[in-house]
């Protein structure tokens, strides 16, 4: 498969030859039976697999079977979420195939802005995770919602969105998906990536 870089240049060869748009053309290339899913996807199939029943090529299938790349997000969530999917990993599925697809890039919602996600999982309860996470928030942040130990939602000082998802694993194991949303662009989505790896790290710290 190759990298990247190489492969929007193999994508704009043919849109030069074909007049095919961008994505029209990406499309055409990603679905040789040689493209890596899983590295489009930015996950592996294994977890894929263990969590949904189906690895990133089956989804594929199934997904372009039920005409998937020309709907909007919701729907796909939708209808992998009505196979049997738990939601969190019907929105993997969902991005993920958006971005096998061409539908979006790594970091980037379907309607052009971008996100940062990041997520870790600790060695405590999750009730301890939830309060410890929310003592965490710097004093300018304002929590707009709460679902105690399942779910916050935030407004940063730049106006932007942070939702977090809590699970609990086992009675003393549980994890934290941070999703920051609205963020300008690519630039903007990595930094906040990298701030929340932190913000994590010294988590870990604090719930010891």
């Amino acid at each position: 498969m190759p990298k990247q870089k190489d492969l929007k240049r193999i994508v704009r060869s043919r849109m030069e030859k074909t007049g095919e748009s961008y994505t029209a053309a990406r499309l055409q290339l990603v679905r040789k039976k040689d493209v890596d899913y899983a590295k489009l996807a930015g996950m592996r199939d294994a977890p894929l697999q263990q969590r949904t029943g189906r690895n990133w090529a089956q989804w594929v299938k199934v997904l372009d079977d039920a005409g998937a790349s020309s709907k909007p997000h919701r729907e796909i969530a939708q209808y992998v979420s009505s196979l049997g999917t738990p939601d969190w990993w019907s929105q993997t599925v969902t991005v993920g195939y958006e971005r096998i697809r061409g539908l979006r890039e790594k970091g980037q919602r379907r309607g052009g802005g971008y996100e940062a996600s990041k997520s870790r999982t600790f060695a405590v309860p999750v009730e301890r995770l939830f309060r410890a996470f929310r003592k965490s928030l710097p004093a300018n942040i304002k929590v707009k919602s709460t679902t105690p130990n399942k779910r916050m939602r935030l407004s940063w000082d730049d106006g932007t969105t942070v939702e977090i998802m809590f699970t609990r694993k086992a009675d003393n194991k549980s994890s934290v998906a941070v999703t920051h949303q609205k963020l300008p662009d690519k630039a903007a989505a990595q930094k906040m990536k990298s701030l929340w790896g932190e913000r994590l790290d010294a988590l870990s710290e604090a719930v010891q």
